[in-house]
C-alpha cells in the first residue's frame, strides 16, 4: 500500500512537468524529419542545444515550424507584431549561437 501511495506522488508530482519534456526536443525532431541534405541526429541535437539556450520555451515550437514551412519564416521576420519582431530577434540570436556551436 505504501508502495502505491508513493508511486501516485510521485506521478502526480512529474505529471505537469511531462508535456514540457515531451516538447524538449521539438526543434531537433523537426530538424531530423526536414528534407535538407546536412541534417543527421549530430547536427540537429546541437540546434536543439543552441535554442534551448537562446529562444524562450514558447519560442520552440514557432521556430520548429519552420522545417516544414520554410516561408513562415519570412512571413513572421515581416510582420509588424511586436511579438513577432521580439521573436525575431531572439531567432536572429539563436541563428548566430547555432552557426557558432554547430559548425
Amino acid at each position: 500500500m505504501k508502495h502505491l501511495i508513493l508511486t501516485l506522488t510521485v506521478a502526480a508530482l512529474l505529471s505537469p512537468a511531462l508535456p514540457a519534456q515531451l516538447d524538449a526536443g521539438r526543434i531537433a525532431r523537426e530538424c531530423v524529419k526536414s528534407d535538407r541534405k546536412a541534417a543527421n541526429r549530430r547536427l540537429c541535437n546541437c540546434i536543439e542545444k543552441a535554442a534551448r539556450g537562446t529562444l524562450k520555451k514558447s519560442d520552440h515550437q514557432l521556430a520548429s515550424s519552420f522545417f516544414k514551412n520554410p516561408h513562415r519564416s519570412q512571413e513572421i521576420r515581416q510582420s509588424d507584431r511586436s511579438s513577432h519582431e521580439s521573436f525575431w530577434k531572439r531567432y536572429k540570436e539563436f541563428g548566430a549561437r547555432a552557426q557558432q556551436m554547430c559548425s
